[in-house]
């Protein structure tokens, strides 16, 4: 495949997370078993191939490359994608990418649905995804995928199989559906985004932004532009039940060795040996 733009990657629980996030350049994820993506405000190329996109706000940084993605998917001749987003951008986003189909001659051709907090989609037999309420300086939401299983009632376990087996031709329900969050990504956020949803907490592996850490930077002004401190990771410390906590989208002014080194040395206990530090 081509090696077309900045693409970092790591498993977890035989999941594959991957993509690239820094602030105000671009940000897009994907999980190619689960056939989504979050974000693009760049598209590798082997993205085009996963037909489902969640985007959680329309900066560029976050939305660039939407069709660019579309486009591809139509030259080779893929199924038209389907691209979740906030409720209020739909109409916007149309007109973009027919003043774009206007420019490039070629048909984008997609399904936008919209998004509002507390939707629930169907991403497959095993998959659901829901969204709750972020806060940014535009329409945000965030999504969170839940693995879900049909499980025998309590009050049937230990029945013999017989016995559950009749219950069901009789039309009896016997199992009932249990759902575990799989994956929560939150995109750009102040902090009480991450309160909105308690299954953010909950989720095996959460991704979210830390775009600023520096002492001296305002967090007063940090969250008015909905963004997060360092300090509001480590002010909810206790909260994180997650397995694996992956932050990202830090500001440009900071270097590499700079953010793992401050980072690391002030990450509370609990949290190290979780946080991944996407640089």
């Amino acid at each position: 495949m081509l090696n077309n733009l900045p693409l970092q990657s790591t498993t977890f629980k035989g999941l594959t997370i991957e993509g690239y996030s820094r602030a105000a350049v671009q940000t897009y994820w994907r999980i190619p078993e689960l056939k989504l993506c979050f974000d693009l405000g760049g598209s590798p190329w082997d993205f085009m191939g996963t037909p489902t996109v969640f985007v959680t706000h329309c900066h560029l940084d976050h939305l660039a490359a939407i069709p660019v993605y579309v486009a591809r998917r139509r030259m080779m001749k893929m199924e038209p994608p389907t691209i979740y987003l906030p409720m209020e951008m739909v109409d916007h986003v149309w007109r973009m990418l027919k003043a774009w189909q206007r420019l490039d001659r070629g048909r984008m051709l997609c399904d936008l649905v919209g998004v509002n907090p507390g939707d629930e989609f169907e991403l497959s037999r095993e998959h659901v995804v829901t969204s709750f309420e972020t806060v940014h300086t535009v329409p945000s939401i965030g999504f969170i995928v839940w693995d879900r299983r049909r499980k025998l009632k309590p009050e049937y376990q230990g029945m013999p199989g017989e016995q559950i087996r009749d219950l069901r031709m009789s039309g009896e329900e016997v199992t009932q559906e249990i759902r575990v969050p799989l994956v929560c990504y939150t995109g750009d956020t102040a902090p009480p985004g991450l309160d909105n949803d308690a299954a953010v907490y909950e989720a095996q592996i959460l991704i979210t932004e830390l775009t600023f850490f520096r002492p001296e930077h305002r967090k007063e002004k940090i969250h008015k532009f909905g963004h997060m401190h360092l300090d509001d990771i480590i002010a909810r410390a206790d909260k994180f039940n997650n397995e694996l906590i992956i932050v990202s989208h830090f500001s440009t002014r900071y270097h590499e060795q700079q953010i793992r080194k401050a980072i690391e040395r002030r990450l509370p206990e609990q949290l190290q040996g979780r946080v991944h530090l996407w640089l």
